[in-house]
């Protein structure tokens, strides 16, 4: 027993100590912004009108999704830059991977819903008021926080089953998955068999679904007759597509290339871009390839000046 891991100790990314202060600022602009960023998104869905439509709704949950992904992460890489590693009990780092994994399989589902509405509006539009209707939307967004929590949660009760002993160093910022396999001392072939069952049925089933989605809606596209009506079609999928690739590339790489000793810190960067960098650029891109966020951060900006001036 006295060999048993009770607390594993994250290396972070083992900074020169005189940029620990530079990293440490440099990442808290980015999460202030993040969290500003995502939050300026969900109010602006919940109080402009003319953005309570299907596809802001699901900007608003993506929103969600990423200020848990980033609150999840962040503030515990604050304490390994400052103090050059932390220390964390194995159920806190389980309780980390949770949030993280929840978050991440949610994002897969509401890209894919996401996709869906954007096939609807475009392929069948004389059938999209009655398909998207809000109640439909709501019922959407639910299977997806539902299926994302359960799926995370199965695999973080088949995690906890595990016996972890010997080294208890991980070289890396967060408790991701890999890292905590290689330390556990019993077997696991119940988790990586899961694991690849619901990384099918999480990454390559709504992958398919999207891609299908987005050669539909490319080739309906290329039947319109006016240019205009091909470029604003395109215009209200563009941001989508460049949130789904960089998700999926970022992601895809993390978790699939295989890895080695020499692309250990490259692994790491890639986890960075998708915990840090991913919840920041979402709301940039909405924001600033979005005509109606434009014009509802606007009406707000003048609601409140005349307010301050009452």
């Amino acid at each position: 027993m006295n060999n048993l891991t009770v607390e594993f100790f994250l290396l972070g990314f083992q900074n020169d100590p005189h940029l620990i202060y530079f990293f440490f600022c440099f990442f808290l602009m980015l999460y202030c912004a993040t969290i500003c960023g995502n939050l300026l998104i969900i109010t602006l869905v919940s109080t402009s009108k003319n953005l309570h439509t299907p596809m802001y709704f699901f900007i608003s949950h993506l929103s969600i999704s990423d200020i848990m992904l980033t609150t999840d992460i962040v503030p515990n890489m604050f304490h390994i830059l400052l103090k050059n590693g932390m220390y964390i009990t194995v159920n806190r780092c389980i309780t980390q991977f949770y949030f993280f994994s929840a978050s991440g399989v949610f994002e897969c589902f509401l890209l894919t819903v996401m996709s869906y509405d954007r096939y609807v509006a475009i392929c069948k539009p004389l059938h999209y008021m009655s398909t998207m209707t809000s109640d439909h939307c709501v019922v959407l967004a639910a299977m997806c926080w539902v299926l994302s929590l359960s799926i995370a949660l199965m695999d973080c009760i088949t995690i906890s089953m595990l016996t972890f002993c010997g080294p208890n160093i991980i070289d890396h910022f967060f408790c991701d998955l890999s890292p905590l396999l290689e330390r556990a001392c019993s077997s696991t072939y119940a988790i990586e068999l899961e694991v690849f069952i619901m990384c099918f049925l999480i990454l390559f089933i709504p992958l398919t679904v999207i891609i299908i989605s987005y050669i539909n809606i490319i080739i309906t596209i290329l039947q319109f007759q006016s240019n205009i009506s091909r470029q604003k079609a395109f215009s209200t999928c563009s941001s989508h597509l460049i949130v789904v690739s960089f998700f999926y590339f970022t992601l895809l790489s993390v978790y699939l290339f295989p890895k080695g000793e020499e692309t250990l810190n490259f692994s790491k960067f890639l986890s960075l871009l998708y915990t840090v960098f991913t919840p920041l650029i979402n709301p940039i891109i909405y924001s600033l390839r979005n005509k109606d966020i434009k014009k509802s951060l606007q009406e707000m900006i003048k609601k409140c000046a005349s307010l301050a001036t009452v």
